[in-house]
This record gives C-alpha cells, structure tokens and sequence, in this order.
C-alpha cells in the first residue's frame, strides 16, 4: 500500500510539474525570441526527456554485467518506440476529446513542416541506429554513433534557423512564479523552468523506483521492465505536456515536443547505447525498432502527401503499442 501511495504523489508531482514546466518554457522560448517549433522540438523535448535519458545512462556507466547493459539497451529502445506508438496515440486521442473546441476538426493545427522534419530526422537515424547492430566489428558502431550526434546537431542548427517566432501575438498565460507580472524578469522565467524539471525529475525517480519494486513483487522478465514499464512511467512529462497544448490548441508545440523528443532519444542517446555497449539486438529489441519506424512513417506519410495531420493517423501507433505488448506478455519474443 505504501508504494501504490508513493506511485498516486509520483504521479501528482510528475503533473503539476509539468503544467509548470509547459507555462516556463514558453516564457523562455519568447524570452530567447525563438521559433513556436524549437520551443517545442528542442526546449521542451530535451528537457522532460532527461527523466527517461536518467535510466539508460546508469544503467550502461554504473552496473556491472552484461544484466546492466542489457537494461540500458532495453530503456534506450524503449523510449523512441513509447513516444512514436502510445505517445502519438494519446495526442490523437486528446484532440478527437477537444474536438468541439476545433472548427477545423479532424485536421490539426500543426506546423507540418515543423513535424515533418522532425519526422525526417527520426527516420533517417533511427533505421540507421537499428542497422548498426548488424555491423561486424564495434569500430564500424562507434563510427555510426558519432554519427548519429552529428546528425542531431544539424537538426538542432537547422530547427533553430525556421519557423516564426513567439511574438506578441502567441497568447501565454502568466507565468507561475511571476503571476502579477505583465512581462516576467528571464531571471524568474530560468528559475521556474528548472523548479519544474526538477519536480518532474524527483516524481519521475519515484514512480520508476515503485514501478520497479511492483515488478519484482508480479515476477515481471526485466526485458518487459526495461522496454515497457520504465519508458512509460519516464515518458509521462511528455505526454503531459502534449496533453496541456492541445488542450489550448498548441498543436505544434505538443507534436513538436513528442517528436522532438524521438529525435534526440533516437540519436544522441541511442548513440550513447551504441558506443559503450555491444549493441547485440534482441528479436523484441529489432521488432520495437521496426515498429517504432513505422507508426513514424504513416504520419509522415500523411503530412508529405496531403499536407496535414489528422488525429486518426496518429492513434494508429496504438495498435503497434498493443500488439507488442500481446507479443511480450504472451511469451511470444524476449
């Protein structure tokens, strides 16, 4: 009982700073006079990432035995293929929910060149990632991660150069820290938004320690821990975050900060898996990665042929979300 209660205030504090995290940073997107799509694909993206970004990372640098390395594998993989299936799934979902509130329902407010070339970068470093671990020698899979880092900073250059600005007339609500304050000081802006990653970091940490003892108590195969359990319970501030912009009809903010975030867990955090690990993929591993591309694909699909996005497309992730995990739970692939 006392970790179902430690899951119930992880999940209260994973919210609330969220909805602070979401009113910081796009104060500090205005404040830096950057564009709605890298608040979005980059400020936004990168930051509530790091709580998913935590479990790999010390999984990989500080456990010993292959055990450790296969978790980090697992967390790394896990996290793309949550964000392109179940993610996208959810956006969706939550539009067809505000649906009364959108005259231009089913079609999506969405900058669709900001999405698609995120979208772009995805698919391009991801398959990339997946292929390496069919290389021969691990000299070729360093080559490819460094690489992949390479290749998220041009997107990085590239999303900071397009896209307009968040100028006078994108309407932002107060700033939490500052409510009275027509234009708040960046100083309060700076410090709000990292109050915010570090409530999201610390309920984050708590629900993934509670997740993680339930398992052990179910006897749920650390495969299903590392590659399901942990990037949902990691991957919430994300979701959250989307949730909140479409709500208020933010549209490319909320996409921008899904698959911002694929960009970079796709490419500089995979290349970090690459490096320091054998990179050997399992069957379940290679089948999330396939899985993972394609949900990506059918959006981008529908954004380059027809020009815009509608929320049917991306709940179709959830049935790749759902048939994996049948696959997992059944014992079909480790």
């Amino acid at each position: 009982m006392l970790e179902i209660g430690l899951l119930l205030v992880s999940l209260g504090i994973i919210l609330f700073g969220a909805e602070v995290f979401t009113n910081g940073v796009e104060w500090l997107g205005k404040k830096l006079n950057l564009s709605e799509g890298a608040v979005g694909s980059i400020l936004a993206a990168v930051g509530t990432a790091l709580p998913e970004t935590m479990i790999p990372v010390i999984a990989i640098l500080f456990s010993t035995g292959e055990a450790g390395h296969e978790v980090g594998i697992g967390a790394i993989l896990g996290a793309p293929f949550m964000l392109s299936t179940l993610a996208f799934f959810i956006a969706g979902a939550a539009v067809i929910a505000n649906r009364r509130k959108r005259p231009d329902f089913p079609r999506m407010r969405v900058d669709t060149e900001v999405v698609g070339r995120d979208l772009t970068f995805f698919l391009g470093v991801y398959a990339v990632a997946i292929l390496a671990a069919f290389l021969g020698t691990h000299t070729y899979k360093v080559i490819v991660a460094l690489g992949l880092c390479a290749a998220y900073f041009v997107y990085v250059w590239r999303t900071l150069k397009s896209g307009k600005t968040m100028g006078k007339e994108h309407n932002i609500s107060p700033l939490f820290f500052a409510r009275k304050q027509a234009i708040p000081p960046t100083g309060t802006v700076v410090l709000q938004v990292l109050t915010a990653l570090g409530l999201i970091i610390l309920g984050a940490k708590i629900f993934v320690g509670g997740v993680e003892f339930l398992a052990h108590e179910l006897h749920i195969p650390a495969f299903l821990l590392a590659l399901i359990i942990a990037p949902v319970a990691t991957e919430l501030p994300e979701k959250l975050n989307s949730l909140i912009w479409i709500k208020h009809g933010k549209d490319t903010l909320a996409l921008g900060n899904i698959t911002g975030a694929m960009v970079f867990q796709s490419s500089l955090i995979v290349a970090l898996g690459i490096a320091l690990t054998e990179w050997n993929l399992t069957t379940g591993a290679l089948l999330s990665g396939v899985l993972a591309l394609s949900s990506a694909s059918a959006v981008y699909h529908q954004i380059r042929t027809r020009g815009y996005l509608t929320p049917y497309t991306l709940m179709i992730g959830g049935t790749f979300y759902a048939a994996f995990l049948v696959l997992v739970i059944s014992g079909l692939i480790r």
